[in-house]
Parts: structure tokens; C-alpha cells; sequence
């Protein structure tokens, strides 16, 4: 799986999540640039992203994840697992 077809699905879920139709997602976007990415939404998004890629994140790897290019690193390197 590339990068742009991890991004492209994150946009899907970053959509229903935070309920903003046509979001496009950028490396280094972050939870400041992007209305309604909250604690909460981001706990909700990790769970898509688990049931999506059927991955396991450690508390760790949520921790690392500072914007959208390390989320999408992240999930990268556990498909390659």
C-alpha cells in the first residue's frame, strides 16, 4: 500500500469522523488545523483506522503520531509487519 492510497482512505474516515465532507488531508496537518479533531474524534479515528487496516496501535504509537504524515508513517510501517 502507497502513501496516497493510505491518505485517500484517511480522508474517508477523517470525513465521517468529523462530519467535514471533501476534507484533503496533508502531511502536516495536525489536530490545531483541522475544526472538531479533538481528543475525543482522534480516539474515534484511531479506531477506524485499527478496524480499516486491521492493525493494533500501542499507546506508544498514538503518542508519536504528532500530525497526519507521522499517522500515516505509522500505519505503513504496521501493514509492514
Amino acid at each position: 500500500m502507497e502513501r496516497e492510497e493510505i491518505r485517500q482512505l484517511l480522508n474517508g474516515i477523517f470525513e465521517v469522523v468529523l462530519n467535514r465532507p471533501g476534507i484533503q488531508l496533508e502531511d502536516r496537518m495536525t489536530a490545531d488545523d483541522i475544526d472538531n479533531w479533538d481528543s475525543l474524534t482522534n480516539m474515534t479515528i484511531i479506531s477506524e483506522i485499527e478496524r480499516q487496516w486491521q492493525i493494533h496501535f500501542k499507546l506508544r504509537d498514538i503518542i508519536r503520531m504528532k500530525n497526519v504524515g507521522d499517522m500515516i508513517d505509522t500505519i505503513l510501517a504496521k501493514c509492514d509487519q
